[in-house]
């Protein structure tokens, strides 16, 4: 155990992904194989975490939940408005100090960009950022790039492709912004023109030396993939509803692609699906999204052993 790294995670906010270093998330996922490996230890008995969802969620809030029970701690919170004092008109801010009274870390999902820092900025304990509008996501990119880690190894010798809906999904921001520190050797951004990555996302990711290039159809770059990052269209990001209606159908990656692409291709998806990923894949050695989905447990577990202090107590 490096203390001087686990030091500098403890009372923390996670509100992007490029709050860590390269160090820091190495960290992290030795922690993560470790839990993988060894199983949990009750180290955060007596601390509460509050889930405050705006937003839906299944796999994020549920896998937050199964880390603090599985360490030892508590949960409360909710998982939408209804039922809340929220929808009785109670201001974002009053809810979150509420919560900051009652619990050791908050995480909070909101469909407006911005919240997780505003939150962070009222609340005394460590926020943690699972979701703000079109903004970030930031342990989705933990837990996307830990799979590329678990199944391909070294970052910066892939080449990577991402494909769906690249301006409004904030899983695709938060995910090309961990690359930057990783550096891959290349990454393809693959969409239909009028889901193209937003520019000022795209001049960011070349200012930290990425190399990235646009292409319209996936048969262009199939072959010299490593890792195809799949992303649903978003209907509740778009502001416009024709625009939504004129992408919805706009892609579909099904079995056919195993046919031209590299035999050890990983694919990786977020969750949940529509109709852009076929059933297909499922079956086939490519497939990991469901393994991707099962490791957010031990490495959100990871990330409140390390925020709330209770890292000391895993190797004692």
């Amino acid at each position: 155990m490096n203390s001087s790294i686990a030091s500098r995670f403890k009372g923390r906010d996670v509100i992007s992904v490029l709050d860590f270093s390269k160090e820091d998330i190495e960290y992290l996922f030795k922690l993560t194989d470790h839990y993988l490996s060894n199983g949990y230890k009750e180290v955060l008995r007596g601390k509460v975490m509050a889930v405050a969802f705006f937003e839906p969620s299944t796999r994020t809030r549920l896998s937050f939940e199964a880390a603090m029970n599985r360490l030892g701690g508590s949960v409360i919170g909710f998982s939408s408005e209804e039922g809340t004092s929220v929808a009785k008109g109670e201001k974002f801010v009053d809810t979150i100090r509420m919560l900051d009274s009652y619990a050791d870390v908050i995480v909070v999902r909101h469909r407006y960009e911005g919240s997780a820092k505003l939150a962070a900025e009222v609340a005394e304990h460590p926020v943690i950022n699972a979701g703000d509008g079109r903004n970030e996501h930031p342990t989705q990119a933990l837990l996307d790039l830990y799979t590329i880690y678990r199944f391909r190894g070294d970052v910066s010798s892939l080449v990577i492709g991402l494909i769906g809906d690249l301006k409004y999904a904030r899983v695709v921001n938060s995910f090309l912004y961990i690359l930057t520190i990783f550096k891959p050797k290349k990454v393809y951004l693959i969409s239909h023109p009028l889901l193209r990555l937003r520019e000022d996302v795209r001049r960011f990711i070349e200012s930290r030396n990425v190399k990235v290039e646009e292409v319209f159809d996936i048969n262009e770059v199939l072959s010299e993939l490593d890792v195809l990052y799949v992303t649903r269209i978003q209907k509740e990001r778009f502001p416009d509803p024709l625009e939504y209606e004129k992408v919805k159908n706009a892609y579909r990656v099904t079995a056919e692609i195993t046919k031209r692409c590299k035999d050890d291709l990983i694919i990786l998806h977020p969750l949940p699906r529509v109709d852009e990923l076929d059933r297909s894949l499922d079956s086939t050695k490519h497939a990991v999204y469901f393994k991707q989905a099962s490791f957010g447990v031990p490495l959100r577990a990871a990330l409140l052993t390390l925020i709330l202090g209770g890292v000391e107590g895993v190797y004692t």
